[in-house]
C-alpha cells in the first residue's frame, strides 16, 4: 500500500471556513473512528477538541488514538469529569482534580494537541479562565526566590502544608530545601536553594523520598478549581447568603467554610466563589477544531435530565441548600446553541444517515475473522483476505496489545502458516513492502479500508482469538489469584527468612549468588543450616525449596546438614498427614452423600439481573462468581469461603447467589455480627433487587414488637424471599418454609454458640461465608479442602491502597493527619478502644484541633443512641468520630478517609486490617495512622502484627494478611491439636503437599507413601549458561518469583505463558535466560517419559531412567545397537553418551532431539 494513509476522502476544513460549517462522517467502522481523528490532527494545524457521548469511549480514543498518530511531540488528553454524582456530598480526588486543571491550562495554551471530553464533563461551569492565567506559578534554575514569600503563595493557592510530601497540592520545608507536588505534574519536586537562589530541582519519589533526574524549571497550578483564599471566602459568603439567605439553623455549609474548612462536595458550590463563571468554549482556541463522537444530543438530554431528578430528591436538605442546575451546569439548548457556533465534525458509526454535508468514508466492519480451533483451517473467515494480499490487492495488519501478546499471536497465527512481518508501528507497517504485518498497539475493534488501489485489514487479537484480553495491566502472571500459591510464593521472602529444602530441610535464605560452576556462570540460592552450615542451591533445583510458613519464623527448627533428623522429621509428618487425608475424605464423603439442593439457573433471569450490576467486575470477582454458580448447580451443599478485602465486591457475589436461590422459589438467610451492618445490607439488598418481585425483610434489635412478630409469620409462611439479620436470625423461634442458603458475613466475629448453630446448619443448606480476614484455622480449613476457598485480591478500578503510618502517639501527628482530612473536605475516624477514658481522649483532640467536629461512638451505649451517632456521622454532621472498635463491621461512609488508632499495638492483625478497611471506599486516597507507645513498651508480637499490616499497603492484602498471621501465632490445629508438631517441623507448605498427594492416593485407592508424596522433578545439567542475568531484571526477588514460578511449570502452555510474561514485562530474553527457558521445558518433557536425570558436558553425558520409564524398552535397545558409536548402556537404567559435543547451545539440541525419538515410542 504505496498511497499517503492520510490522503483519506475525509474532507477538513479550510482556514476561512465559516463558524456555522458542519461535516459529517459516517460509516466509521470498527476502530476506524481513531484513525479519521487522527488524519484530522495532521490535517489540521491548531488543536482539536474530541466530544464523546460517554466516558467509556472517550477513554478508548484516548489509547486507541496514539496507536494510527505515531507522533508523540502530539499530546492527547482526556478531561475526566469529577467522578461523582451530581450534587454529591463527597469531593473528587486530588488526583482528579490535578488531571482537570492540567487540561485547562493546556486547552487555552497550547499551539497543537487532542483534547477528548466527555460531555457530561462539557456541561460542567468551570472557573473564570483569568483564574488559571493568574494563580499559575513558573519557576526556573538560577532565580531567586524567597522562602517565605513563596511559602505564602502556596497557602494562597491551596496548598496544604506537611512534613512530608504525599500527594498532590502539598508542600514541605525543609531548611534551603522545599518539596512540593504541583498540581498538573505527575512527579512531586524537591528546589534546593543556595541562600535565596534556586540551585536545583529535582524530581522525586513519595515512597522512599529519594530525589532522582534534574530538570530546569517546574509550573505549579493552583491547587483546586476555585480559590480559598481569605478575599475569595469573603466573596463566597456574600453570595452564599444572597442565594440561600440568613435564617436557616440547620446550615452546614456556610458555618463550615466560614471558618476555612471546605466540605465534601464543596466543588458544587463553584459559582460562589466567582463574580462569573466560564464554560469549556471560553477556553478554546480561535483555531481550534470540534469533532463529535456518537450520539452526543441523547446523552447530553440524557445527563441534563439526570441532573435535574438529583436535584429535585436533595433540594429539600436544609443542611445543604442546592444551586439550581442552571447555575452548575450549560442546559442542554444552550449547550447546542455553543457548539453551533463553531466550525465542528460529526463522526457516525454505520447507522450515519446520508445528508448534504456528509463524508462516508471507505471503511466497514470485519464480522468472520475470528479463528476457529475446531475446524480444519482455523483461519477460514481470513483465507480471502489473505488471497488478496498474496496478489498484491491488500494489505493485512495484525495488532496485538503488547510486546508479550505479539510473541504469542506469531505462535497462533503460525498454526495455520501464517507468518506475518515483526514492525515497530502501524506506520511502518503500512510502508513496508511485506504485505502481512504485525505491530504492537492497543485497538479494540478491526476494520477493513477499501482504496482505489487496494484495500487495507487491520485485525485486532481481540477479535482474532474471539475473546478480549481482559488484563490491561499485568499485575504479576494471571488476572485470577492462586490461593494456595500466595503462601507458597517465594516473591515476598527476604534474607534471613526461612525456608524448607525438600531434601535438607528448614533453613534460613541468605540470598541469590552467582557462581562459576565448572566455567558456566549459574544462580544459585544460599541457605544457612544449624551451626551455620552452607547449602548452595541451583534455581534450576527450585521446585525443592518452599517458604516457611506455619510456626514462628524467628524460632524455625533449623535442620542440621547430614543427619537423619529432617529424614525423620518428613516420615512421622508423613504419617500424621495420612490420617488427615483420610479424615478429609471422610468429610468429602459425607458432603457428597448430603442431600444438596441442585439448581437449575434461569440464566435468561440471571443475566438481567448480572447487568444491572453497576461496575465492571474484576477478575478475580468473576472467579468467585462462577464457583458460587457451579456449586449452586452441583447436587452436593455448597460450603465456599469467599476470602476479600474489604470494598473489593464480596457482597455482590452473595447478591449473585441470593439471587439464583431466591429466583428459585428457596429463602436465603444473610448473617451479619451487628445491628448497624444488618440494617445498611438490608439496604443495599434492598436496592439491588429494586426491579424485582422478592420480599426482603430485617431482624435486628431496631426490629421489635409487632414488626418482628411480622417478620417471623412472614418467614415460617415463605412470605419473606431474603432476610438480613444478627445472631437473632439463629433463635429456636424461627422457622423456615424452605431455607436454601445462608451467607454469613466475617464469621470470625461471631461467638463460640453461634458457630456451633452454623456447623449445625451447614449440615442441610448451601454455605456461602465472606470475609476479609479469615482466622488462621478457617484459612487451613479452606486450603487443605474441607471448604471451598475463592480469593478476591484485585481491586476495583482506580481504587487507591490505603497509606499506612506506624508512629509514636505525638500531639503535631495527631494534628497533621485530622488537618489534612478535613481540609479536604473528609471525615475521620479517631479509634480508641477503652470507654472508661473515651471522653477524656476526645476532649483532647478538641483541643489539639479545634475546628474539628466531634462525636462519640462506643458499644456501652444505648443501641439507638449509637446508631444515631452513627447515622449523623454518615450524613457528615460531625467530621471526626472518636470511638471503639464498634465500627469494625460498621457501616460505610465513603467520605471517611483517614482512620487513626491509638495504642494500636493492642490491636489483633485481623482487627487491625478489618479498622483500616473502613477507609479507602471511594477513590481518594486513603491513610490509616497506627499510633503507638514507645516500641520498648509492645510486646514482640505487637511489633510483628504492625510490621505486618504496615508492609501490605497493597490492595487485596487481606489474603496475605492471615498467611502472616499464619506465621505470627502458628498455624493451629487442621483436625486436631497433634498436626500443630507437624506443620512446624516441615513447615505449612510442603506439610500441603503432602496432604494433597496423600489425598490423591487415598482417592486412587492407594497407600499413601513418602516417595510418593514428594515425588522428585527431572534434573537436567547441559554445562550451559542457564539464568535471569541481573541485568535483565535487577530485581533480586522478582528473580526468586521468577524462578519459582518457572520451576513450577507443568506444561508447555505454562512455559509458553511464562516466556510471554518475560518479554511483556522485561523485554526479549537474552541467552542465558532463552536457555533457562529451554532447559525446564525438556525437564517437562523427560519426567513425562519416565528420566530422572540427564547430564551432558563436552566429553558425553548420560540418561538415568527411573522405575517407572514410560519409553518402550525394544525401541532404546534398537537405538544403542544401530548407533553404536554415540549410545552405550551402562547398568540397567543408565543410557550412556559416548559422542563428543563442545557447543553448548548444540547439547540443548540433542537433548531435545532424543527426546522427541523417545517421545515417538512413549508407552501409553
Amino acid at each position: 500500500m504505496k498511497e499517503n494513509l492520510l490522503s483519506l476522502p475525509l474532507a477538513i476544513f479550510n482556514p476561512k471556513a465559516t463558524k456555522q460549517d458542519h461535516k459529517q462522517w459516517s460509516c466509521l467502522a470498527g476502530s476506524s473512528d481513531a484513525l479519521a481523528i487522527a488524519h484530522a490532527i495532521k490535517e489540521h494545524q491548531g488543536p482539536l477538541v474530541i466530544i464523546t457521548a460517554s466516558t467509556p469511549s472517550a477513554m478508548q480514543l484516548e489509547r486507541s488514538i496514539p496507536f494510527f498518530l505515531n507522533d508523540s511531540s502530539i499530546p492527547i488528553t482526556l478531561f475526566p469529569d469529577w467522578e461523582t454524582l451530581p450534587y454529591d456530598g463527597f469531593s473528587p480526588h486530588q488526583d482528579i482534580i490535578s488531571q482537570r486543571l492540567e487540561s485547562l491550562y493546556r486547552l487555552s495554551n497550547d499551539q497543537k494537541g487532542v483534547f477528548i471530553v466527555p460531555v457530561n464533563t462539557l456541561m460542567q461551569r468551570l472557573s473564570p479562565t483569568d483564574y488559571l492565567a493568574q494563580q499559575v506559578m513558573l519557576f526556573k534554575t538560577g532565580e531567586t526566590l524567597d522562602r517565605n514569600s513563596f511559602r505564602r503563595q502556596l497557602e494562597r493557592a491551596g496548598y496544604l502544608h506537611v512534613n512530608q510530601v504525599i500527594s498532590h497540592s502539598e508542600f514541605s520545608v525543609r531548611g534551603s530545601v522545599i518539596d512540593v507536588f504541583p498540581m498538573g505534574s505527575d512527579m512531586p519536586f524537591r528546589i534546593d536553594l543556595f541562600d535565596d537562589e534556586i540551585d536545583s530541582i529535582r524530581f522525586f519519589d513519595t515512597e522512599n523520598q529519594r530525589s532522582s533526574d534534574k530538570v530546569d524549571n517546574i509550573r505549579l497550578l493552583p491547587a483546586r478549581e476555585f480559590p480559598t483564599s481569605k478575599q475569595a471566602l469573603g466573596l463566597f459568603r456574600e453570595q452564599y447568603l444572597e442565594e440561600f439567605g440568613v435564617n436557616n439553623a440547620q446550615d452546614s455549609i456556610l458555618p463550615t467554610v466560614s471558618k476555612g474548612n471546605l466540605v465534601g462536595g464543596i466543588e458544587y458550590y463553584l459559582p460562589l466563589f466567582f463574580e462569573q463563571t466560564a464554560t469549556l468554549f471560553d477556553y478554546l482556541q480561535d483555531d481550534t477544531l470540534l469533532m463529535l463522537h456518537g450520539d452526543i444530543q441523547t446523552a447530553c438530554g440524557s445527563h441534563w435530565k439526570d441532573i435535574n431528578e438529583r436535584y429535585e430528591q436533595l433540594r429539600y436538605n436544609l443542611a445543604r441548600p442546592l444551586l439550581t442546575p442552571n447555575k452548575l451546569f450549560i442546559a442542554e439548548e444552550n449547550l447546542f446553541s455553543q457548539l453551533n457556533q463553531r466550525p465542528r465534525v460529526s463522526l457516525l458509526g454505520d447507522s450515519g444517515k446520508s445528508q448534504s454535508a456528509n463524508t462516508a468514508a471507505p471503511f466497514s466492519e470485519l464480522t468472520t475473522i475470528a479463528l476457529n480451533p475446531g475446524k480444519d483451517d482455523a483461519a477460514e473467515g481470513l483465507r480471502s483476505a489473505l488471497e488478496e494480499a498474496k496478489q498484491g490487492k491488500a494489505k493485512l495488519i495484525f495488532v496485538a496489545e503488547t510486546n508479550g501478546r505479539r510473541e504469542n499471536l506469531i505462535e497462533v497465527l503460525g498454526r495455520s502458516s501464517i507468518r506475518p512481518t515483526n514492525t515497530e508501528s502501524f506506520e511502518q507497517a503500512l510502508s513496508h513492502d511485506a504485505s502481512i504485518c504485525l505491530c504492537v498497539g492497543w485497538l479494540e475493534h478491526s476494520f477493513k479500508l477499501t482504496r482505489s488501489l487496494d484495500s487495507l485489514y487491520v485485525i485486532t487479537e481481540t477479535e482474532l482469538l474471539g475473546y478480549k484480553i481482559s488484563q490491561r495491566r499485568r499485575r504479576d502472571a494471571k488476572a485470577t489469584t492462586d490461593e494456595s500459591a500466595v503462601i507458597r510464593n517465594l516473591a515476598e521472602l527476604s534474607v534471613d527468612q526461612p525456608v524448607v529444602h525438600l531434601d535438607h530441610g528448614v533453613g534460613r535464605y541468605k540470598g541469590l549468588e552467582t557462581l562459576d560452576a565448572g566455567g558456566v556462570a549459574t544462580e544459585y540460592l544460599h541457605i544457612e543450616y544449624a551451626n551455620e552450615s552452607k547449602l548452595y542451591v541451583p534455581v534450576s533445583s527450585l521446585h525443592l525449596i518452599s517458604r516457611y510458613s506455619g510456626g514462628d519464623v524467628d524460632n524455625a527448627p533449623l535442620n542440621h546438614l547430614g543427619t537423619d533428623a529432617w529424614r525423620k522429621a518428613k516420615k512421622k509428618a508423613a504419617e500424621k498427614v495420612r490420617d488427615v487425608a483420610a479424615e478429609l475424605l471422610n468429610v468429602y464423603a459425607k458432603r457428597a452423600a448430603k442431600p444438596g439442593y441442585s439448581y437449575s439457573i434461569n440464566w435468561e433471569d440471571y443475566e438481567v439481573f448480572a447487568d444491572s450490576f453497576p461496575f465492571e467486575e474484576t477478575p478475580d470477582q468473576t472467579q468467585a462468581i462462577n464457583a458460587v454458580i457451579n456449586d449452586m448447580g452441583n447436587a452436593n451443599a455448597m460450603d465456599r469461603l469467599v476470602c476479600g478485602d474489604v470494598g473489593f465486591g464480596k457482597t455482590e457475589v452473595a447478591m449473585r447467589a441470593a439471587f439464583i436461590a431466591a429466583n428459585q422459589g428457596k429463602q436465603v438467610a444473610i448473617l451479619v455480627p451487628t445491628t448497624l451492618l444488618a440494617q445498611q445490607h438490608y439496604e443495599n439488598f434492598k436496592d439491588r433487587f429494586s426491579q424485582w418481585p422478592f420480599n426482603i425483610s430485617v431482624m435486628s434489635r431496631f426490629v421489635a414488637g409487632k414488626a418482628q412478630t411480622k417478620v417471623l409469620e412472614d418467614i415460617e409462611l415463605g412470605d419473606v424471599d431474603i432476610v438480613v439479620g444478627t445472631h437473632k436470625l439463629l433463635q429456636d423461634d424461627i422457622k423456615f418454609a424452605d431455607l436454601g442458603l445462608v451467607i454469613i458475613d466475617e464469621e470470625h466475629r461471631f461467638g463460640v454458640r453461634q458457630k456451633e448453630k452454623f456447623k449445625a446448619l451447614r449440615s442441610d443448606v448451601d454455605i456461602l461465608t465472606l470475609t476479609a480476614t479469615p482466622i488462621p484455622r478457617t484459612l487451613n480449613m479452606a486450603l487443605s479442602g474441607m471448604r471451598d476457598l475463592s480469593i478476591i485480591a484485585t481491586p476495583p478500578a482506580k481504587r487507591l491502597s490505603i497509606k499506612t503510618f506506624v508512629q509514636q502517639r505525638q500531639d503535631p501527628i495527631i494534628r497533621e493527619a485530622i488537618m489534612r482530612e478535613l481540609l479536604r473536605g473528609g471525615q475521620v475516624y479517631f479509634l480508641h478502644n477503652q470507654v472508661d477514658t473515651i471522653e477524656k481522649t476526645a476532649a483532647e483532640i478538641a483541643e489539639i484541633i479545634p475546628e474539628a467536629r466531634i462525636a462519640i461512638g462506643h458499644g456501652q451505649m444505648r443501641e439507638r443512641e449509637l446508631e444515631n451517632v452513627m447515622s449523623d456521622f454518615y450524613h457528615q454532621r460531625f467530621n471526626v468520630l472518636v470511638c471503639t472498635t464498634i465500627i469494625e463491621t460498621g457501616i460505610d461512609v465513603p467520605t471517611a478517609n483517614t482512620i487513626i488508632m491509638d495504642r494500636a499495638d493492642h490491636l489483633g492483625l485481623a482487627q487491625l486490617h478489618q479498622l483500616r478497611g473502613r477507609v479507602g471506599r471511594s477513590h481518594h486516597q486513603a491513610y490509616a495512622y497506627l499510633l503507638t507507645p514507645h516500641p520498648k513498651r509492645m510486646t514482640r508480637d505487637a511489633t510483628k502484627r504492625l510490621e505486618a499490616i504496615a508492609s501490605l499497603e497493597d490492595l487485596g492484602a487481606g489474603f496475605a494478611l492471615a498467611t502472616h498471621d499464619l506465621e505470627i501465632r502458628g498455624a493451629g490445629e487442621l483436625l486436631g491439636d497433634d498436626q500443630t508438631g507437624q506443620i512446624t517441623s516441615v513447615g505449612f507448605s510442603l506439610y500441603m503437599d503432602m496432604l494433597e498427594q496423600a489425598v490423591e492416593a487415598l482417592k486412587e485407592g492407594k497407600e499413601p507413601s513418602l516417595d510418593d508424596a514428594l515425588a522428585q522433578q527431572t534434573d537436567i545439567e547441559l554445562r550451559i549458561a542457564a539464568l535471569l542475568p541481573e541485568d535483565y531484571i535487577g530485581d533480586v526477588n522478582m528473580r526468586l518469583s521468577l524462578y519459582k514460578k518457572l520451576a513450577n511449570c507443568k506444561n508447555q502452555d505454562d512455559i509458553d505463558e511464562f516466556q510471554v510474561e518475560c518479554i511483556d514485562r522485561f523485554g526479549l530474553l537474552p541467552d542465558p535466560a532463552k536457555n533457562l527457558v529451554s532447559m525446564a521445558a525438556l525437564k517437562i518433557r523427560a519426567k513425562a517419559l519416565g528420566i530422572e536425570k540427564i547430564e551432558m558436558h563436552s566429553l558425553g553425558g548420560t540418561l538415568l531412567f527411573s522405575s517407572e520409564m514410560k519409553v518402550n524398552p525394544g525401541f532404546i535397545i534398537q537405538l544403542v545397537q544401530k548407533r553404536n558409536r554415540e549410545f552405550k548402556f551402562e547398568g540397567s537404567q543408565k543410557l550412556k553418551w559416548v559422542i563428543k559435543t563442545d557447543d553448548a547451545k548444540a547439547r540443548l539440541q540433542k537433548v531435545s532431539a532424543l527426546l522427541s525419538e523417545f517421545e515417538q515410542e512413549q508407552l501409553a
